[in-house]
């Protein structure tokens, strides 16, 4: 089996940012204010590495069809889109929660951080499991970057 380098690695990054906001949720519950920081921060910034990956692939390269059985497509593209909205709104939390706690905006902060972490969590494991369903377990289906189905041509 031949897997797809670019979705593989933002995969990686997406599961990275994950397992780093479980370290940082472990370290706050301890008390080490200064590695929770860092840690989160660097959460962050493997999800925004995740994101610009995605985001070059999707306009250059295009996103792949779901390439398996036609009986299910209905229920990938139902899972996909509860996918994207988790990711979605992962982001927009993540966002307000970093600039929160860099801001020592400690009540918003300590509302909403257990929060986008358990959004967090969700999104990257339906992110694994869309990687899983496009990639491993069925063959993609066609890709076409969004440049050129707007432009039109091949």
């Amino acid at each position: 089996m031949s897997l797809p380098i670019l979705p593989t690695i933002s995969t990686f990054f997406i599961v990275l940012s994950a397992v780093f906001v479980a370290i940082g949720w472990a370290q706050i519950k301890q008390r080490k204010i200064e590695k929770h920081k860092k840690t989160m921060l660097l959460a962050g910034l493997f999800a925004l590495t995740f994101f610009t990956i995605y985001v070059s692939r999707t306009l250059f390269i295009g996103n792949t069809a779901f390439g398996g059985p036609d009986n299910i497509k209905i229920y990938y593209t139902i899972f996909l889109v509860f996918h994207i909205f988790l990711a979605t709104t992962g982001a927009v939390f993540g966002i307000v929660s970093i600039a929160s706690g860099l801001k020592s905006k400690w009540v918003l902060h300590r509302k909403i951080g257990p929060i986008t972490s358990v959004i967090w969590f969700f999104t990257a494991i339906t992110g694994v499991a869309v990687y899983l369903l496009l990639y491993v377990f069925y063959t993609g289906g066609p890709t076409t970057s969004m440049f050129k189905a707007i432009l039109g041509g091949h």
